[in-house]
């Protein structure tokens, strides 16, 4: 698949290459709670993670790439699960992992900036789409031994109450929230279809 134009990766064979990424990106998780996604400049993340601006735009031509890789490339917090062939215990891990990963400030400050400057910034509707492709391919890679694919309306579903209750009810999900949304979505599953579909 094409990177497109607003990432580029580095050499993956040059570990020196792929410690300084890592340590910019470490460097900038910790400072986007701090000074937020507009005090994040190339001009004070050089300074902090003791690299050139020129370094920094070799990864991450724009901001949005940057906020981007802040996304995708959070910290490893041991969550996401592995694929099953057990539908609702595959959502239900898949949902809890997507609390863990959005509870880290960084990462939720950064798809936060992503998704509002989506509307006037073409590198960030970019960087959105790319974050939404990356997941919902993720998740059916989960769900692969269960013999089922799902749609991308049905991905939707499954995570918008989750997101909806944390970014505009500004609520706590809890498991008991959790697994009521998995079970609301499987029965829609059933409905449509797409449980027996592997059967």
């Amino acid at each position: 698949m094409k990177q497109p134009l607003h990432r580029r990766r580095p050499t993956p064979g040059n570990p020196r290459v792929q410690r300084t990424r890592n340590h910019v990106l470490a460097t900038a998780r910790e400072l986007l709670p701090q000074v937020g996604p507009s005090g994040l400049t190339y001009a004070l993340l050089a300074e902090r993670a003791d690299v050139t601006r020129q370094t920094l735009y070799r990864h991450w031509p724009t901001r949005a790439a940057l906020l981007f890789d802040l996304v995708l490339e959070g910290p490893d917090l041991g969550t996401y699960p592995e694929p099953g062939t057990d539908v609702r215990d595959v959502a239900t891990a898949w949902l809890k992992s997507l609390r863990a990963g959005v509870s880290v400030p960084a990462v939720r400050t950064a798809a936060l900036a992503v998704a509002a400057q989506a509307d006037h910034d073409p590198d960030s509707a970019r960087a959105l789409v790319r974050i939404g492709e990356d997941r919902y391919a993720g998740f059916n890679r989960l769900l692969e031994p269960s013999g089922i694919q799902i749609s991308e309306d049905e991905f939707t579903l499954l995570y918008g109450p989750v997101l909806a209750r944390l970014f505009l009810d500004r609520g706590e999900v809890t498991d008991t929230f959790i697994d009521a949304v998995v079970a609301q979505w499987l029965t829609m599953l059933e409905r449509a279809g797409t449980l027996q579909d592997s059967q």
